[in-house]
């Protein structure tokens, strides 16, 4: 047990005097020493850069066995015990891509190498959210499962599909990782990813059949895009145009024109409170629409789920750039896109209908998918790249479509790259 040591200092006047001064000078010259048992506890843990988030990686057997016992270990590991802002206490980041949880596990189940759980601890409250998964940290689960001995690699193998299965979504994720000589993740390469300085090895995830990941349907309300009414409290009562898409994580996607324009000429200066204010009336109002939450009321109280981004068309001639988004986190501004909302609209983005198809299609004579099958008013195509512009640079998501069992258009899978890297192993010490 590790031990505290607390010192009584009783400063005691003496007659030693300065030379500048002619009043005592106080020393220390007794210490009494007395300790007790200290409450903290550490588990061992690693600290990794997944994509364009950071976060602690845990294993499942160094955790309770229940995971409504996981809140004040995770909190306390992290810092945000007390609601502080900055995390000062703990390791955390003191923003949303910095203060987040994986925690890892061999899988028993069929056809599945590792489970892993995603955590989102609030950097501001005394609050973790487990309701979604997060694309950017799921991509250092492969590294990580990889490093931990968690899974085999063949003798000569340089490289090797990780198959991981998210707790929270139900979600299965295909990743393929680079292996090192000595069979570890080879983390140097020269793939560069917008918002990450450098480069690293590519690391491709795969999100299999990633829609309904939490309401089992693309499209929960049954529309490809709609009205919704929303009830502000800077804007008083308006409608926006949104498209409410589940794959990977629920999204509510808003057209940037449908917003009022006060708030449209915001969207540049997203930090602004009263246009964050009414960002999360929407998103509120959406997680309602989605059935994610009874009311607004129960809807601000989780603020993982539902996410919201806001969609533009592409601007300027820049090739490759098929839309625009702004993407919000934990009700700030996020500095890019999430994975699973590079995921989602990468998706949305070639269903015909949505707000994502309507705004690629802005340009004239532009076709998304551009080869494959017809059936209504969709093409059945390879790998199709949409290419998503966000705050940090531009991410591709590789969409790939079917036909689900009734013969209705179905997302096969969608894959995006990341790199990530481990920035430190060790034990992380938090109070119970």
């Amino acid at each position: 047990m590790r031990k505290t040591v607390h010192l009584d200092i009783q400063p005691i006047m003496t007659q030693t005097y300065s030379v500048t001064r002619s009043e005592p000078i106080p020393v220390f010259p007794r210490i009494t020493y007395r300790s007790k048992e200290s409450v903290r506890k550490s588990i061992p843990a690693v600290w990794m850069r997944a994509g364009t988030s950071k976060g602690l990686f845990l294993h499942r057997h160094h955790l309770p066995a229940s995971t409504t016992l996981w809140g004040p270990i995770l909190l306390s590991a992290m810092g945000s015990s007390t609601g502080s802002s900055r995390q000062i206490d703990g390791v955390g980041g003191a923003s949303s891509t910095t203060s987040k949880v994986a925690i890892v596990e061999r899988s028993s189940r069929p056809g599945v190498d590792v489970e892993y759980t995603f955590v989102q601890v609030a950097p501001d409250q005394p609050r973790i959210d487990m309701t979604g998964n997060c694309g950017n940290i799921a991509s250092g689960v492969g590294p990580f499962a990889l490093d931990e001995g968690l899974v085999s690699v063949p003798e000569r193998e340089k490289e090797i599909n990780i198959r991981i299965y998210n707790t929270n979504t139900g979600q299965h994720i295909v990743e393929t990782v680079q292996v090192a000589n000595d069979g570890s993740f080879r983390e140097d390469g020269d793939y560069a990813i917008p918002g990450v300085e450098g480069t690293a090895s590519p690391i491709k995830v795969a999100f299999l059949k990633p829609c309904g990941s939490m309401t089992g349907h693309m499209f929960p309300s049954g529309r490809h895009q709609e009205m919704l009414t929303v009830q502000s409290r800077g804007f008083g009562t308006l409608s926006v145009r949104v498209s409410l898409v589940d794959a990977a994580n629920p999204f509510v996607f808003v057209d940037a024109a449908s917003l009022p324009r006060e708030a449209s000429s915001t969207i540049a200066d997203a930090a602004d409170p009263a246009f964050l204010a009414l960002i999360e009336d929407i998103r509120q109002h959406g997680a309602v629409r989605f059935g994610l939450a009874e009311n607004v009321q129960a809807a601000s109280q989780v603020r993982g789920t539902p996410k919201i981004a806001i969609l533009s068309p592409a601007s300027g001639t820049v090739d490759g750039v098929d839309i625009e988004v702004k993407a919000f986190s934990m009700g700030k501004p996020h500095p890019s896109l999430q994975l699973t909302g590079a995921v989602c609209l990468g998706a949305a983005t070639i269903i015909h209908g949505t707000i994502a198809w309507d705004l690629a299609h802005i340009k004239e004579g532009k076709e998304i998918p551009k080869h494959g099958m017809s059936l209504g008013n969709h093409q059945i195509a390879g790998a199709v790249p949409v290419g998503i512009r966000h705050s940090a640079g531009v991410v591709h998501a590789e969409t790939v479509l079917g036909i689900d069992r009734k013969g209705a258009i179905d997302v096969d899978r969608v894959a995006v790259y990341r790199t990530a890297r481990r920035l430190f192993e060790g034990r992380v010490f938090y109070r119970p």
